[in-house]
C-alpha cells in the first residue's frame, strides 16, 4: 500500500522522483522519501508527511543521475522520519525501498543484532538493507537475491549500491513493480500514475522475478539468476486522465466520469438482436458455459459489496446459485473447490493481495477464476483464466466511483451472457439491454443533481453516527454507502438489512443518529415503508433513496428520488447519491477527501 518510483539515465534523478511520488500519494502518505546516487555516493532525505513538504525540505545539493523514492503507508512503526522509507545500511552504502510486508522480520532483526548492527528504524524494511550490505557476492544482482533467500512475506523492492553506481535492482513479490522504457533512461514504479508522464513503453514483472535497470536498458531474470527475457509492450493510456483537471478531487472527478465510464464498459458487448452479452475474454464456449452450476464472487471493500450486488443479478437473470465473500477470509478457511463452479475475482487496481492470493488458492486446487479488473496488465489480470476489464480509465481516489459502476455492469454483462445460454428469454435479454443503454444518461441525471445532494450531505455530516438500511437488493447497497461515508467523512456509519433493526440495532435509533433507508419501488416497498414507521416513531431522522413513484405516506423524511431502471439494475442508480452524500459530507468536514486518513488506493499487503 506505498509508492515505488526510481529512476536512472542522463537527468538528475530528484525531480524526477519527486514528481513520480506526488502521482503516487494515493498509495500512501504518512511518509515520504528520495535517495540519489551521484559522484559522493548516496544522500537521503526522508520525512514524514506529505510529498510537498519533503520536496520543500530538499538540500539544494542534491544531485544524481540514479535515485530511488517512496511514499509509505505506515505498517511496521509509526509514521515519522525515521521510519520513512528510503532505509540505508549501517556505512550509508546501501539504499532500499519496498513495499509488501517481511513476515520473518523480527527474527532477522534479532540475528542483526546478534551480529553487531544497530537498526535505526522500526520498520522491516530496513533489515534488506543490513541484509544485502552483508552479502559476500560479487555483483548487485547477486546480494539482493542473498538478501531476498533470507526473507518470507511480500515485497516489490527497488535496491541502489554505491559500489555499483551505473544501475538499480529491483525485485517482486506479491506488491507489483512497472518498468518503464525511455531514452537511454529507465524508470521504476508500483503504479503506472508515476510512468505515463515519461513512457508508455512498459513492461510488467512477474512474483519471483528480479530486473537490473541501466540508462541503456533493463533485463529480466529469475532468483537463481537465469533470463526471462521479459521484453516491453506500449500501453495505450492518456497521461492527461492521471491528473484532477478542473475538479478539485480525484473523486469528484472520477464521479463524473461515470456516464463515459459506463458507456465505455459496455461498448461492443451487447447483442441486440439475440439479447445477449459477447464476452470473448471469458474464454468459455457454451457448453462450459452451462456447466455451471454454482457462482462465488471473491473482492474486498467496495469489491465486495458489488459483489453481493453482482451475486443477485446472477441469481435473478441466470438462475444460478451465487454468493460473494470476503476475499481476505476466503483462503484462511480451506474453502472446498468444485470443479462446476465458477470463480469472480473483483479487483480495481488488479493487485489487491487478498484477492489475489485468493485467485491462487482457487487455482492451486483447479477451479476456474476469472477477474473483473481495471488495470490491463495487473496480477490479477494475468493470474485468472479469463475476465472481463473494466475500463473505467484510471481511478485514482480512494474511495471507488466509476470502477465500482463498471464492476457491477461487468456482473450484469456476465448475468445476461450466463442466463441466455440458459433459461433467460430473448425478451427479458433484449429488455435488460434496453435498460443497460438508459444507464449511462440516467447516471448523468443523477450527477445532475450535485447542488441538491450537497445540502443534505451537510445536515448528515453534522451527526456522529448514522444508519444505512436496505433489504436484499437495496443492503449491499446501503453496505456500500455506509463504506463510502465512513471512510471519507470518518462518521461512524454502520449498514443493516432493515428487517434486522427491530433485532438489536433498533436500540440506537435517536434524534441524533439519522438513517440514510434505501427503498426501491419493487416487491419489498410496503415493508420498507413499515420499517421508516418505526424508526419516525422513535424521532430518527430519515434520509429515503427511493423511486419517484415510492408513496411514503405520512413519514417525515429528506427524499431523494432515483431514475428508475428494470429492476435488476437499480442497485447501481441507488448507489450514486450515497457517493455525493459522502463526498460533500467530506467536504463540509474539511477533510483530504482523495487521501482520507489510515487508507491507501490499492491494498497490497494483507
Amino acid at each position: 500500500m506505498c509508492g515505488i518510483v526510481g529512476y536512472i539515465g542522463g537527468q538528475q534523478a530528484a525531480p524526477l522522483l519527486l514528481e513520480g511520488l506526488t502521482r503516487l500519494e494515493h498509495r500512501g502518505y504518512d511518509s515520504a522519501g528520495v535517495a540519489v546516487l551521484g559522484s559522493t555516493g548516496i544522500k537521503v532525505a526522508k520525512r514524514a508527511g506529505r510529498v510537498r513538504q519533503l520536496t520543500e525540505e530538499l538540500p539544494k545539493r542534491f544531485a544524481g543521475r540514479a535515485g530511488i523514492g517512496h511514499t509509505r503507508w505506515a505498517t511496521h512503526g509509526p509514521a515519522n522520519d525515521v521510519n520513512a522509507h528510503p532505509h540505508v545500511d549501517a556505512k550509508g552504502e546501501v539504499a532500499v525501498v519496498h513495499n509488501g510486508i517481511i513476515d520473518n522480520a523480527a527474527a532477522l532483526r534479532h540475528r542483526l543484532a546478534d551480529q553487531g548492527i544497530d537498526l535505526a528504524s522500526d520498520t522491516d524494511t530496513e533489515v534488506l538493507a543490513h541484509l544485502v550490505a552483508g552479502s559476500g557476492a560479487d555483483t548487485l544482482e547477486g546480494k539482493v537475491r542473498d538478501a531476498l533467500s533470507a526473507i518470507e512475506g511480500t515485497y516489490g523492492v527497488a535496491v541502489m549500491h554505491a559500489d555499483f553506481p551505473d544501475r538499480i535492482v529491483v525485485a517482486r513479490n506479491g506488491s507489483p513493480l512497472i518498468i518503464g522504457v525511455g531514452d537511454k533512461e529507465m524508470h521504476v514504479a508500483s503504479d503506472l500514475a508515476a510512468l505515463v508522464r515519461y513512457t508508455t513503453t512498459i513492461a510488467y514483472l512477474d512474483d519471483g522475478e528480479m530486473a537490473t535497470l541501466t540508462a541503456g536498458g533493463f533485463t529480466t531474470y529469475r532468483q537463481d539468476l537465469t533470463s526471462t527475457n521479459k521484453t516491453a509492450t506500449t500501453v495505450d493510456i492518456d497521461p492527461a486522465s492521471y491528473d484532477a483537471g478542473d475538479h478539485d478531487s480525484f473523486m469528484h472527478k472520477e464521479m463524473v466520469e461515470q456516464p463515459a465510464a459506463a458507456e465505455r464498459v459496455l461498448r461492443g458487448r451487447l447483442d441486440e438482436r439475440f439479447g445477449t452479452a459477447h464476452l470473448g475474454g471469458l474464454n468459455m464456449d457454451a457448453r462450459e458455459t452451462r456447466a455451471i452450476r454454482r457462482v462465488k464472487i471473491l473482492g474486498c471493500g467496495s469489491a465486495y459489496y458489488v459483489g453481493q450486488m453482482g451475486a443477485a443479478l446472477l441469481e435473478e437473470l441466470a438462475r444460478i446459485p451465487a454468493d460473494a465473500e470476503a476475499a481476505s477470509e476466503f483462503r484462511y478457511r480451506n474453502p472446498i473447490i468444485e470443479p462446476d463452479t465458477l470463480y469472480v475475482a473483483v479487483s480495481q487496481s488488479g493487485e489487491t493481495i487478498d484477492t489475489l492470493l485468493a485467485v491462487q488458492e482457487v487455482r492451486r486446487k483447479g477451479g476456474r477464476v476469472i477477474g473483473l479488473v481495471n488495470v490491463v496488465g495487473s496480477a490479477i489480470a494475468r493470474e485468472c483464466d479469463g475476465g472481463i476489464y473494466l475500463h473505467a480509465g484510471p481511478e485514482v481516489a480512494v474511495a471507488s466511483t466509476k470502477a465500482l459502476t463498471n464492476m457491477f455492469l461487468g456482473f450484469a454483462l456476465l448475468a445476461l451472457q450466463l442466463g441466455r445460454v440458459r433459461d433467460l428469454s430473448i425478451a427479458d435479454g433484449k429488455r435488460l439491454i434496453a435498460g443497460l443503454q438508459r444507464l449511462p444518461g440516467q447516471l448523468e441525471e443523477m450527477l445532475g443533481r450535485e447542488d441538491e445532494l450537497a445540502g443534505i450531505a451537510t445536515s448528515l455530516a453534522a451527526a456522529e453516527s448514522l444508519f444505512f438500511v436496505g433489504r436484499v437488493r437495496g443492503f449491499p447497497v446501503a453496505r456500500e454507502g455506509a463504506q463510502k461515508f465512513k471512510e471519507i467523512s470518518y462518521r461512524h456509519a454502520e449498514a443493516y438489512q432493515t428487517s434486522e433493526l427491530k433485532h438489536g440495532p433498533l436500540a440506537l435509533i435517536s434524534e441524533s443518529v439519522p438513517t440514510v433507508a434505501i427503498v426501491p419501488g419493487d416487491e419489498l416497498t410496503d415493508r420498507n415503508v413499515g420499517a421508516l414507521h418505526e424508526i419516525a416513531a422513535r424521532r430518527g431522522p430519515l434520509v429515503v433513496v427511493t423511486h419517484a413513484d415510492v408513496d411514503l405516506g405520512d413519514v417525515e423524511a429528506v427524499r431523494i428520488d432515483v431514475p428508475r431502471n428494470e429492476r435488476e439494475l437499480d442497485p447501481i442508480l441507488l448507489t450514486v447519491p450515497l457517493q455525493l452524500l459522502a463526498y460533500h459530507a467530506a467536504l463540509t468536514l474539511g477533510h483530504d477527501i482523495d487521501k482520507p486518513r489510515n487508507l491507501a488506493k490499492s491494498v497490497t499487503v494483507e
